[in-house]
């Protein structure tokens, strides 16, 4: 009865479903990453992390595994809650806010999830975080259609649809949840939550076409609006109070709140404003910038909700409506050119779409219509691995359609809303995956030990203060002093500021990253995976030639760099009609190998050839095929295109030339990129007849053509960057689409695989009716001898690996087909096999996630570098993907390279070490400097004694603070080391270095406190001085037990002198000092810290001030000062000329300026008052207004110069 009553309360949330329509193939580990929100960032820096990462879309977001509990709202407990948060001064619901799982179980009791008013979400994964969501209940009576309330109709004519099993009747209600943007309704039938906003899988081709082909009716589309919700994405604009409180309800800012609340009331002024001005502008910036990304997402995805679009209504033909309105189930016209605002799956006619959205590659893709299949299979399960052809994804760009002659291009929508393509990218953005990096679980518990030494100093300091009698005031405010002294108020940030450097230094190198974190990763990064075409080579390919064949027999090769034209006939037919280009604006468009085969044809009259059918390229089936007309022709011709060992099985046995394994090998072990070409003449002359024909009829007894080999170039800098990760001990793995072979070849080329390495080719084979699954180790190198000596074959009873000389160098290479039979049958080889393996080709996007995974089980760090195109799920996979995509690849990728060559990744690797190793030693200096004022401070308290404020103030802000912001700005080292730095905080050697550093520095601090004693001058001020006990009374009554002062605070009245204070401050100081050094090792994976100016600097003041400090004496200093400066007449004078700075006093005017006149003193003449040709003088300081005649009065205006100018 308990287990019923269990399994009624608790249930899962999307058990072991993904969104297929964005990333398909992927293995079942890769299902169940767990709903999460952004991780809060810590510390001034938090700018840094948040900066770029909304606007950086993130492909392949897997849907998450949740288990989810039911729970009925507890009146009498709710009310409790609300009184016990009033007794609590809000301290309770902060905590709640903080664990929502705790106030579900507060006031709330468990109950079976169809009874349940609120569920409690908790993720699967190794976080195991919880959400809480509200259940709500829809009513269709607020419809204004009638519903039938007969239980025995269906509301929606779709019989697999989960809105007919949650509607309860006849109250018409249905209950759902909100869970990150996408709604579940509760399924009655099956009790569980279903997402409801897309059509059903398990509908098959025929019902998609016969349910959905004609359109919804009205009323069903009404309830499918109000059950599904609108066709919208949506992004609120967060307004900024609601940012700000966010912000400020972090845990960490409530913390450093009460820090800075208690270092205030304790008088520690200086600090705490620094602390308050760097944390306001830090929340500030991070609400600015959070604000401005919320505003760029919302104005990015506000155009897709406001496109006008047709679709059919059953009963009443076309109706045209706004793109919102649209539900699962309509049917959608295609006029034209349009954003594709929903996802859709073609019925009728064909398109061709620009998905560049989704792989980044603007790339005209061909979408087929949805073929009407009579069977009851699944539509996905029927089109296999290629039902991506069929679908129209929501964001990608509809540039051509083309009618199939019964009517206009036909989609019927299969998700709505954030279900969609789109939707799925913007949730990504909105909810990030976690990061699981050790580093910051080892962090947290670091800080957790800290914690608890501040704790026992808290029961210290309280046992010291309560033992000499002080207040209990007056005890509490000392025992939270200490607490807050273990714990450095900088601590979080420590980890960020060398990615905050690195980040600068990557951008400059033209790397840009959108996920800040993973620099850390990339310094413990040990394997990197490398695609091929367009990684490792050169983005284009060349044609080199064709190798045509007549009577089963290879001919003689046709060069294109001869010049000659290829000569016409089915082997140039294919090449010019079996692509997927088209003629958009005049110019053609598509694949680029696809381009270079046509132009390799020199064909321009393309009219000649009518293309009728096409069945588009896929990376499973490694072919492609078209049924086309040539001019002047009644029949129809068949030519495909594919891998020439696929394409081989498909043509008949004498078609194929004897020597085509051998000649095929001759070009790859080459580096050639190998293409074969096949053809066949259909025997129809109706043109329904080619409509209706199937894919496997076409692609069957085929006439092989021959082969075009392609050219392929390793990029220059390629051999080089190898060389430089192998020397490092990085390990390199290719994986590839292409060829084995060719694969191999280019390995080699670029010394992947070094001289002299043995390749073992592993080729597994799947279980065939009375055989098993078997695996095959042949040797590369003498693989033309066929089975012999060389080879090795295993059954799945028998997992052994064939024994090799010991200390030999040797690498494996497989294909896909080959991994995909190992993973699933001989599990417990792979890891030996992928220890040593080292090409991994045609290799699907899936299986290229899957293998990336798989070494991450093993272990290893990986790095994925590629183009973006198909590697976009092991970008997302890997711990630092890195995509080479000049164009939006980057979806996909926590990092962007703008030079297209692998130079990137021992430039990445290079910084995120350093990073990480600055990281590492900002994080051990702080937690030294946190133990060392630890450590001085119990000392003191011994003596009921503090630090004074401007002592604790250069501590904190001229060496701790400086050495935070500038320690992390070493550059890395040049050369890559041969090893990794630790990424462990808990690791043995970092652990004994900081457990070292701190019983040193207590030793030294404890013997310097006790030896003080000994001293004949020692004396305990507070207890012994009689002149400061006579002069008690003078003091303030106001006792000051902070960090008050210049001096020291002390049980007592403050500013007193003291021996304690005197001797500990410089030990410490200069132990912080040392400390930082000592940390700021350099090579190898750093450089030297001399070539960090502004860090050594710092240091070097710092300890010079200190020293000079400790020994100088500030009487002489002042008198010194005084005598030299302050009344140092000449040297003012001589400053005030320099700067020409002259009194304003009139005499001194009336002096430069009769010093500057040359005329005076007048000497040897006479000057007259009164009237003359001579001029006169008048002293008007002397004569009366009465005495002086008029005309004088009337001169009195004049210039200063005929004051003094008389002319005789």
């Amino acid at each position: 009865m308990e287990e019923e009553s269990k399994k009624d309360h608790q249930a899962l949330l999307n058990p072991g479903e993904e969104n297929e329509l964005v990333k398909p193939n992927l293995s079942q580990q890769e299902i169940g990453i767990a709903i999460h929100k952004r991780s809060p960032f810590y510390g001034p820096f938090l700018l840094s992390f948040t900066s770029q990462i909304l606007l950086s879309f993130s492909l392949a977001q897997f849907n998450h595994t949740k288990e989810v509990f039911g729970y009925q709202t507890q009146k009498l407990r709710r009310v409790l809650f609300l009184v016990t948060s009033l007794l609590t001064c809000g301290v309770l619901p902060l905590i709640f806010y903080w664990k929502p799982q705790w106030r579900v179980w507060a006031y709330c009791i468990p109950c079976s999830l169809q009874e349940a008013d609120t569920v409690l979400l908790r993720t699967t994964d190794e976080f195991q975080r919880y959400m809480r969501k509200k259940v709500i209940c829809l009513y269709l009576s607020t419809l204004k259609i009638p519903i039938s309330k007969n239980t025995e109709e269906p509301l929606v004519a779709d019989c697999h649809s989960v809105i007919n099993k949650a509607v309860l009747k006849p109250e018409l209600k249905l209950r759902c949840i909100q869970v990150q943007k996408i709604r579940y309704v509760w399924n009655n039938l099956e009790k569980k939550f279903q997402k409801v906003g897309l059509l059903e899988d398990s509908n098959s081709c025929y019902d998609i076409h016969h349910t959905f082909g004609l359109g919804l009716t009205t009323e069903e589309q009404e309830i499918r609006r109000l059950v599904c919700g609108p066709n919208a994405i949506e992004v609120e604009i967060q307004p900024i109070w609601k940012l700000l409180v966010k912000q400020v309800l972090n845990p960490f800012y409530v913390l450093q709140v009460f820090t800075l609340t208690l270092w205030l009331s304790q008088g520690y002024i200086e600090y705490s404003v620094a602390i308050i001005i760097l944390s306001v502008l830090s929340i500030g910036l991070s609400v600015y910038d959070l604000r401005q990304q919320s505003v760029k997402l919302h104005n990015l995805v506000e155009d897709h909700n406001k496109v006008q679009v047709k679709i059919t209504v059953k009963g009443k033909g076309l109706q045209e409506l706004e793109s919102r309105l649209l539900v699962p189930g309509d049917v959608l016209i295609l006029p034209g050119k349009l954003s594709l605002p929903c996802d859709a799956v073609l019925i009728d006619g064909s398109c061709v779409v620009n998905e560049g959205m989704l792989t980044g590659e603007s790339i005209p893709v061909i979408k087929t219509p949805l073929p009407h299949a009579e069977n009851t299979t699944a539509w996905k399960s029927h089109s296999l691995e290629d039902y991506r052809k069929h679908v129209l994804f929501c964001g990608t760009e509809v540039i051509q359609v083309k009618t199939s002659g019964q009517g206009p291009v036909r989609a019927v929508v299969l998700q709505t809303g954030y279900n969609t393509a789109k939707g799925d990218l913007v949730r990504s953005i909105l909810y990030p995956r976690p990061l699981n990096f050790k580093l910051y679980n080892d962090a947290f518990k670091f800080i957790v030990s800290l914690a608890f030494l501040g704790i026992m100093g808290f029961f210290y300091a309280l046992g010291v203060y309560k033992y000499h009698g002080a207040s209990p005031q007056d005890t509490m405010a000392m025992a939270l002093l200490l607490l807050t002294v273990a714990v450095p108020p900088v601590l979080p940030a420590a980890l960020t500021t060398g990615i905050v450097y690195a980040q600068r230094r990557l951008k400059k190198k033209r790397i840009f990253c959108i996920s800040p974190q993973r620099i850390n990763m990339c310094g413990q990064i040990n394997l990197v995976c490398f695609d091929k075409t367009g990684t490792l080579t050169e983005d284009g390919l060349d044609l080199w030639g064709t190798v045509p064949t007549v009577d089963n027999c290879f001919q003689e090769v046709h060069s294109f760099t001869s010049g000659k034209a290829l000569p016409w006939g089915p082997l140039c037919a294919a090449m010019a009609s079996c692509h997927s280009l088209i003629l958009l604006d005049g110019t053609i468009q598509g694949d680029p190998l696809d381009l270079k085969m046509f132009e390799g044809t020199a064909w321009t009259p393309v009219e000649a050839i009518i293309v009728l059918r096409q069945f588009p390229f896929s990376s499973s089936l490694q072919r492609m095929s078209v049924v086309a007309q040539l001019a002047g022709e009644d029949h129809f011709h068949v030519y495909v295109k594919g891998a020439p060992e696929m394409l081989a099985r498909f043509c008949r046995p004498e078609t194929v030339p004897r020597n085509f394994p051998k000649e095929l090998r001759n070009y790859t072990v080459q580096g050639f990129r190998v293409i074969a070409l096949a053809h066949k003449v259909l025997k129809m002359e109706k043109l329904s007849e080619v409509i209706s024909l199937t894919r496997e009829h076409v692609e069957s007894e085929l006439t092989f053509l021959g082969l075009l080999v392609m050219e392929n170039r390793l990029k220059k800098e390629t051999k080089a960057v190898l060389k430089e990760l192998s020397e490092a001990r990085i390990r390199t793995v290719m994986i590839t689409g292409d060829n084995l072979q060719t694969a191999i070849t280019v390995a080699k080329n670029s010394e992947m695989i070094p001289r002299g390495s043995q390749v073992i080719l592993v080729e597994a084979k799947e279980p065939e009716e009375f055989a098993p699954a078997s695996v095959t180790w042949q040797l590369v190198e003498n693989q033309e001898n066929g089975p012999g000596k060389n080879e090795t074959y295993i059954n799945i009873g028998d997992s052994s690996v064939p024994v090799e000389e010991k200390g030999s160098c040797y690498h494996f290479a497989m294909s896909g087909k080959s991994y995909q039979v190992i993973l699933q049958h001989f599990n417990s080889l792979l890891p030996k096999i992928l220890v040593n393996g080292t090409i991994f080709a045609r290799m699907s996007p899936g299986q290229k996630s899957s293998l990336v995974e798989e070494f991450q089980k093993l272990n290893y760090y990986v790095g994925m570098c590629g183009d973006g195109a198909n590697d976009c799920g092991a970008l997302k996979m890997a711990h630092a993907g890195i995509s080479l995509s000049e164009q939006e690849a980057s979806v996909a990728s926590p990092f962007t390279s703008k030079t297209t060559n692998i130079e990137c990744v021992p430039h990445l690797i290079r910084e995120g070490r350093a990073a990480l190793v600055s990281s590492f030693g900002v994080f051990k200096y702080l937690t030294m400097y946190g133990m060392i004022q630890f450590i001085g401070t119990s000392l003191l308290y011994w003596q009921l004694q503090l630090f004074g404020n401007y002592q604790y103030l250069m501590q904190d802000v001229a060496i701790t603070l400086m050495v935070c912001l500038t320690m992390s700005a070493t550059h890395a080292y040049p050369k890559l080391a041969p090893y990794r730095p630790s990424g462990q905080l808990l690791s043995p050697p970092l652990l004994l270095s900081v457990v070292l550093n701190a019983c040193f520095n207590c030793i030294v601090q404890v013997c310097a406190f006790l030896l003080l004693k000994q001293q004949p001058w020692y004396c305990e001020v507070y207890r012994y001085s009689k002149c400061f006990l006579d002069s008690q009374s003078n003091f303030s009554t106001n006792v000051s037990l902070s960090r008050n002062g210049t001096g020291n605070g002390a049980l007592l009245p403050g500013s007193v002198l003291s021996f304690e204070s005197t001797t500990l401050w410089p030990i410490t100081t200069i132990n912080c000092i040392t400390t930082a050094f000592i940390f700021s090792k350099g090579k190898p994976f750093r450089k030297p810290i001399y070539t960090n100016y502004i860090f050594s600097f710092l240091l070097a003041s710092a300890l010079g001030l200190t020293i000079f400090l400790q020994f100088s004496d500030f009487q002489d200093i002042y008198r010194g000062m005084e005598d030299a400066i302050l009344q140092n007449r000449a040297l003012w004078l001589l400053i005030k000329k320099e700067c020409g700075i002259y009194s304003k006093s009139q005499y001194r005017i009336w002096q430069r300026k009769l010093a500057k006149d040359p005329t005076w003193p007048p000497t040897n003449r006479t000057d007259y008052s009164g009237d003359g040709r001579n001029g006169f003088y008048i002293n008007q300081g002397f004569e009366s207004s009465e005495q002086i005649p008029k005309e004088k009065l009337n001169l009195g205006g004049q210039t200063t110069e005929q004051h003094f100018w008389t002319r005789l």
